[in-house]
């Protein structure tokens, strides 16, 4: 799995998943947005990570009764015990939440063990102990209590759809209060750049707003008087630090 730079990682922490939807749209990706996913809590520390995927199917009676949770080789086990530190484990439970995708004593696991999140398409159970867990965690809503009526783990770190989205063992995932972007991993260090860019330029546009300023011009920046205020501002704001 691929693994991104840490002042990579360091600056994502500081964008919003909006700025890198627009980012990622500048450069023709526009479904890179998990659909349908909220974090468990708001006002958690932003997470970033390279994605480590779990992917489930339907399951099937003869071959997921309750004796194979016993098996040591269970792939939903094998997931959490080789997430590697850093990553986030994304889950592909086909956006069913009936039943549950992971509960608290999984997640549990993953934050001890040093996961920068957890992400399913599907649902948790124990969500609220699962929420007060240091681990940011993403879900479409509260399951079941048992996965093993409709959820069959089939495959690890390999392409999943999360959300209808596509998503790659060592894509970045952002997730924040709003939801979560997908980030090919090619390009992460690249983006990462150009959105604490936008997000300086976002800084300067607020406190031009917050005086008054009309938004023609410069939300888009298309107005070369204020684009060299702009300049200026961000040169000054340089300066001060």
């Amino acid at each position: 799995m691929a693994r991104a730079l840490k002042s990579t990682k360091e600056k994502l922490k500081t964008v919003s998943t909006a700025t890198i939807a627009t980012c990622l749209f500048k450069r023709g990706l526009k479904n890179q947005f998990i659909q349908d996913v909220k974090p468990l809590k708001l006002n958690k520390p932003t997470m970033v990570g390279e994605a480590y995927t779990l992917r489930y199917i339907p399951a099937r009676e003869d071959l997921n009764p309750i004796e194979i949770f016993r098996d040591p080789k269970h792939l939903q086990r094998i997931a959490v015990e080789e997430c590697p530190i850093g990553a986030v484990l994304v889950i592909d439970s086909r956006k069913d939440a009936r039943a549950a995708s992971a509960g608290s004593i999984l997640a549990t696991r993953l934050m001890v063990r040093g996961a920068a999140g957890l992400v399913t398409d599907g649902g948790f159970r124990d969500s609220a102990e699962i929420a007060d867990l240091d681990l940011p965690s993403y879900h479409n809503r509260p399951s079941a209590p048992t996965n093993l009526t409709l959820h069959q783990a089939i495959a690890i770190n390999e392409p999943i759809g999360c959300g209808d989205v596509a998503v790659f063992p060592g894509d970045i995932l952002v997730g924040d209060d709003d939801g979560v972007m997908v980030i090919p991993a090619n390009i992460a260090d690249e983006v990462a750049d150009e959105c604490v860019h936008m997000t300086l330029y976002e800084e300067f546009v607020m406190e031009q707003v917050n005086n008054g300023h009309a938004v023609i011009g410069l939300y888009p920046l298309v107005d070369e008087n204020i684009k060299k205020e702009f300049e200026l501002w961000k040169n000054m704001k340089t300066d001060n630090h």
